[in-house]
C-alpha cells in the first residue's frame, strides 16, 4: 500500500510499505478515507521534536471505514465510518483515571508512537474510533479532530457573555475556534493573521471583523471598547508581549499554538493586570461533541477546505504549508486505494 513516512526532520517519503498485519487484540483495521495536514505535522517535520520512531506514518487528522475487528472489540463492527481520536493515552496514570487522557503522563499521539493516517489503511485501538454519520463526507469528517480542538480551547476559557474575543492566527485552530465562536458566543469577534488572504477568508465565512494587531485596528472595530480575551493560535512567542498589551485587565490569553521558541516577558503583567494565562493542550472529553457539530457545520468547514490532494503530492504540500501562502485553512488528502 501506498503511505507517507516521516524518517528524521525534513525527512518525508511516500513509499509503498506492506499493509499492517495480524490485529492485536482490541484493535481494529480501517480503510483511510481523508486526512488533513495538520500544524503540529509540520511542526514534526521542521523539527523532528517528537519523533520516537523511524520511520512512522504521519498523520493523525483522519476518517476512514472499518475492515476489520480483533478480539475484544465490541463497539464497532466492519462498515463504520469512524474519525480518529489522536490521543494515544495510557489508561493508567492518575491523569487518565480522573479523565484527563490530554495530560495522560505517558501521552503520545497517533503518527508518531504510532503509525497514522497518511497511508491507505491503518490499525489503531478500538477506543481512537468514533463513529461519524455515514452520510458525512470524508473530508468533514477528518476535521473533526482540529475542531475538537479548538472546542476544548473556548471551554477552557469560558469567556463570558457579551465579551470582544480577539482570535491571533487564522490556521486550522484559530479560524475554527472563530467558526464556533460565531456561532455560540454572542460578543464581536475579532480575527487577525499576517495571511491577510485567509483572514479576510475566515471573517466572511464567520461574520468575524478582519482586524491586524494594533491598538488602532482594535479600537476602531470595537467603537474604543476594550478588548479582555484573545486566543493565540500562532505559537508565535515572538508577539505574546504584543498580544497582551492589547488586552485590559481582568480577561485572559488562551495559548493553543504549538510554538517555536521561549517566552520573554514580566510575569507582573499578569498579576497587576490581573490576566490569566491558559494553556490548552489538545482535547479532554470534546472529540464526541465535535463530530456531532460536523453534520451543521458542513457549509462553512467545505470552504474552509484549501485543496484536497493525493498521497503523492503530501511532500510538496508540507513545503507549501510551511511557507504560509496558502489563502485556505486545510489541506485535506483523499485517500483512494491504489489501482492493482
Amino acid at each position: 500500500m501506498k503511505a507517507v513516512r516521516l524518517y528524521a526532520a525534513r525527512d518525508l517519503r511516500v513509499e509503498e510499505v506492506r499493509a499492517p498485519g495480524t490485529l492485536q487484540p482490541g484493535w481494529a483495521r480501517l480503510r483511510v478515507t481523508a486526512a488533513g495536514i495538520c500544524g503540529s505535522d509540520l511542526h514534526n517535520y521542521r523539527t523532528g521534536q517528537w519523533i520516537t520512531r523511524s520511520p512512522s506514518i504521519a498523520g493523525h487528522e483522519f476518517a476512514g471505514i472499518v475492515t476489520e475487528v480483533g478480539t475484544e472489540v465490541s463497539d464497532l463492527t466492519p462498515g463504520d465510518t469512524v474519525a480518529a481520536d489522536s490521543r494515544f493515552w495510557c489508561g493508567e496514570c492518575a491523569a487518565c483515571g480522573s479523565g484527563r487522557y490530554n495530560v495522560c503522563e505517558n501521552l503520545g499521539f497517533v503518527g508518531e508512537v504510532c503509525d497514522g493516517g497518511f497511508a491507505e489503511e491503518t490499525v489503531l485501538p478500538a477506543r481512537l474510533l468514533l463513529r461519524h454519520d455515514p452520510e458525512l463526507d470524508p473530508a468533514v469528517a477528518a476535521m473533526a479532530e482540529p475542531l475538537a480542538v479548538a472546542l476544548h480551547a473556548l471551554r477552557k476559557q469560558a469567556v463570558p457573555s457579551k465579551e470582544p474575543v480577539l482570535v491571533i492566527g487564522c490556521g486550522p485552530i484559530g479560524g475554527l475556534a472563530a467558526v464556533l465562536l460565531s456561532r455560540s458566543h454572542d460578543g464581536p469577534v475579532l480575527v487577525c493573521d499576517s495571511n491577510t488572504a485567509r483572514a479576510g477568508l475566515i471573517a466572511a465565512v464567520t461574520g468575524a471583523v478582519h482586524v491586524t494587531l494594533e491598538p488602532g485596528s482594535i479600537a476602531e472595530a470595537l467603537g474604543g471598547a476594550p478588548v479582555r480575551y484573545a486566543i493565540d493560535a500562532t505559537g508565535n512567542v515572538g508577539i505574546l508581549s504584543t498580544i497582551l498589551g492589547l488586552l485590559a485587565g481582568g480577561g485572559s490569553l488562551a495559548l493553543v499554538g504549538i510554538s517555536h521558541g521561549r517566552i520573554d516577558f514580566d510575569p507582573n503583567v499578569l498579576v497587576e493586570r490581573e490576566i490569566a494565562l491558559i494553556g490548552c493542550h489538545a482535547y479532554a472529553g470534546e472529540l464526541p461533541d465535535a463530530i456531532a457539530m460536523l453534520p451543521q457545520l458542513t457549509a462553512a468547514l467545505t470552504q474552509l477546505i484549501d485543496r484536497e490532494i493525493g498521497l503523492d503530492e503530501v511532500p510538496a504540500a508540507y513545503d507549501r504549508l510551511i511557507a504560509g501562502k496558502t489563502p485556505g485553512l486545510k489541506t485535506i488528502i483523499r485517500i483512494r486505494a491504489s489501482t492493482p
